[in-house]
């Protein structure tokens, strides 16, 4: 069984064929799926899918190009459903800051501000994150150390081959690898996929975005984790059983799924 950990099954490009897309990757035997909080105005969508699906669970969270809608989230209200596993996505995203330094430095502080406060939410409602970072790996751990974000741990997710976030497996985070493993400028991800603890080791699609080869620009989908899978043991020089086994048995202790 493959979990996929990290799919956005929320987004409007699964509206048409949702039901087609779980269950061709259920024939193809993934398991179960996580959709991330990202956006607070499609978690009603999200809770939706997961009370019509067994084997769909979901998170709690805000992405940092959606802090607007911080304040207007109950947390509350998701959190405690039966089938909330996680608080994210969150973190930190320097990828597309605008105008002169002092802006940029606003709206980093802002993005800093919105983590922090949901990495204390995962620490009072003992939910473990998922952390999206992008371009943003030295403020990111820096945080996490600073807020004892250890307390709950979670998954660096769309792990971006930084190896100075390595240590942060000692922390209690695992390592979202997705369909960039299968690309063919992936070198600095395939050099470290070797170094991450195999017991820290998650497999996620990111769908519908960041479709693996040989998919690149058609819409991802859960599916393909079977290829994130196989490149994943082809590197790491295990089977695709062995893969699949220790991937499956780290998503159902780090989110707590029986």
């Amino acid at each position: 069984m493959i979990i996929d950990t990290h799919i956005h099954l929320d987004n409007d490009r699964y509206k048409d064929d949702l039901d087609e897309v779980l269950n061709r990757a259920r024939e193809t035997g993934i398991g179960c799926f996580i959709i991330p909080g990202a956006d607070a105005l499609t978690l009603d969508r999200a809770v939706e899918i997961v009370d019509a699906n067994d084997d769909v669970y979901f998170a709690v969270g805000i992405h940092p190009y959606d802090m607007d809608g911080f304040d207007l989230l109950d947390f509350d209200k998701y959190v405690k459903h039966e089938k909330c596993v996680a608080i994210g996505e969150c973190g930190l995203d320097y990828y597309r800051l605008e105008g002169n330094d002092k802006e940029k430095e606003i709206e980093k502080l802002r993005q800093k501000n919105v983590f922090i406060a949901q990495i204390e939410l995962a620490k009072e409602y003992k939910k473990p994150l998922i952390v999206h970072i992008r371009d943003a790996s030295r403020d990111s751990k820096e945080i996490l150390i600073q807020n004892n974000a250890s307390e709950v741990g979670g998954v660096l997710h769309c792990y971006n081959a930084d190896e100075e976030l390595l240590s942060l497996g000692n922390d209690g985070f695992y390592f979202g690898i997705g369909g960039v493993v299968t690309f063919k400028n992936a070198k600095k991800l395939i050099n470290i996929l070797p170094k991450i603890p195999q017991d820290r080791l998650l497999i996620e699609t990111d769908g519908p975005y960041l479709t693996p080869m040989p998919h690149r620009g058609e819409r991802n989908e859960p599916i393909y984790t079977t290829l994130i899978a196989q490149k994943m043991a082809e590197h790491l020089e295990l089977s695709l059983q062995e893969i699949e086994n220790l991937t499956t048995k780290n998503a159902l202790k780090l989110f707590d799924i029986s």
